[in-house]
């Protein structure tokens, strides 16, 4: 006999772990079941866009890293490509190279973070996310060594890099492709067939393919749901043409499949990384650029495949020494579209565990 309840409204956030971020979701339950859910945000806006119209183009590099804060070197890569598209600015062979060669890297240590954390929000407390911090760590030494930061780079530059890597990056570069390859079987080992995680995770907020590409969403929230489209293969950019790697995707996109995707990519971008190794070429790292920099009239859109799908840098020039407009293309903030229809009728434990499955970060949804 069905027990007939009121329905009542239950905040979760924005001060709370499990809203990774200043998130606040408005839900409706009908005692344990989500019949509505209602995202809020906002708590965090910052106007980056309007603060990079006052800023020079190479000094909104580093406001940049403060987007997406678990991608800073992404964030970075995007940007400058897009200036260096309206300035006709070629970079060097060598600066192309490494900053693949870093987008990688952070790809993987941006990854760690989101698959520990969503396997804390399944229960698995701590053990899991120690470990890949344990491997995020000697990424973050790797990023130390040629920008001195840890979290935000600043790395970047139009026209190139700051500066070259260091002679103790590369040796450093080979042990961890030596390592991290046993690393992720050592995740794997103690969690693919993990009955806790396959319950909680398997047929959990089903993100069809059909509404997946109706909300644009991208990155592994997209492949999961089927759809193999990754902008690296379908629209190649820098020197990613020249190398040999797959696209995971998942059957039915639920959280699972969202975890799966994560775990195999990084697996791929070791690949890349292993040849993007082999193939660095020696040469300046930096192309000459008059500053500060001046772009024609006009307006570009520059995107690339970031940790978290289409980051795209949307900039209207009139020629002076800052964008007059800059828009941002945020991946997190289209990937969270469709978090209403994942959750409803899900128990409230389950929807801890599907927004984590998304792996947003607030700082690119909250411009």
């Amino acid at each position: 006999m069905a027990i007939k309840t009121e329905p009542f409204l239950l905040n979760i956030g924005p001060q709370h772990p499990s809203t990774h971020g200043v998130f606040r979701m408005r839900a409706t339950m009908d005692g344990e079941v989500i019949v509505d859910m209602e995202p809020v945000f906002g708590y965090l806006h910052r106007g980056i866009e309007k603060l990079a119209e006052e800023r020079t183009y190479n000094g909104f590099v580093s406001l940049t890293d403060r987007l997406d804060y678990l991608s800073s070197m992404s964030n970075n890569f995007a940007y400058c490509m897009a200036v260096e598209k309206l300035a006709g600015i070629k970079v060097t062979e060598r600066c192309e190279y490494i900053r693949v060669i870093m987008a990688e890297l952070q790809r993987i240590a941006s990854h760690l973070i989101a698959v520990g954390a969503f396997l804390n929000d399944c229960g698995a407390f701590m053990t899991p996310i120690v470990y890949m911090i344990r491997e995020r760590e000697k990424i973050l030494d790797l990023f130390e060594m040629v920008s001195g930061q840890r979290l935000t780079y600043n790395y970047m530059r139009v026209g190139g890099l700051s500066q070259d890597i260091p002679e103790e990056f590369l040796p450093a570069l080979d042990k961890f492709l030596e390592q991290m390859p046993r690393w992720i079987d050592e995740y794997d080992q103690l969690l693919r067939q993990n009955e806790v995680l396959l319950a909680r995770s398997r047929g959990v907020g089903i993100l069809p393919k059909e509404t997946a590409i109706n909300i644009s969403a991208s990155g592994p929230v997209l492949r999961a749901s089927g759809v193999k489209w990754d902008i690296r293969k379908v629209d190649p950019y820098s020197v990613y043409d020249r190398f040999e790697f797959d696209i995971p995707t998942g059957a039915c996109g639920d959280c699972y499949d969202r975890y799966r995707v994560r775990v195999e990519e990084m697996r791929q971008s070791l690949r890349i990384l292993g040849q993007a190794r082999k193939q660095l070429p020696g040469g300046e790292f930096q192309t000459p650029v008059v500053q500060p920099v001046h772009l024609p009239v006009g307006e570009v859109y520059g995107h690339i495949e970031s940790t978290r799908g289409e980051l795209g840098f949307y900039i209207v020039s009139d020629n002076s020494i800052a964008p007059y407009r800059c828009h941002i293309r945020a991946p997190s903030f289209l990937n969270l579209t469709a978090l209403r229809d994942m959750v409803v009728g899900w128990k409230i434990a389950d929807a801890i565990l599907i927004f984590g499955s998304i792996d947003i970060v607030m700082g690119e949804i909250d411009r």
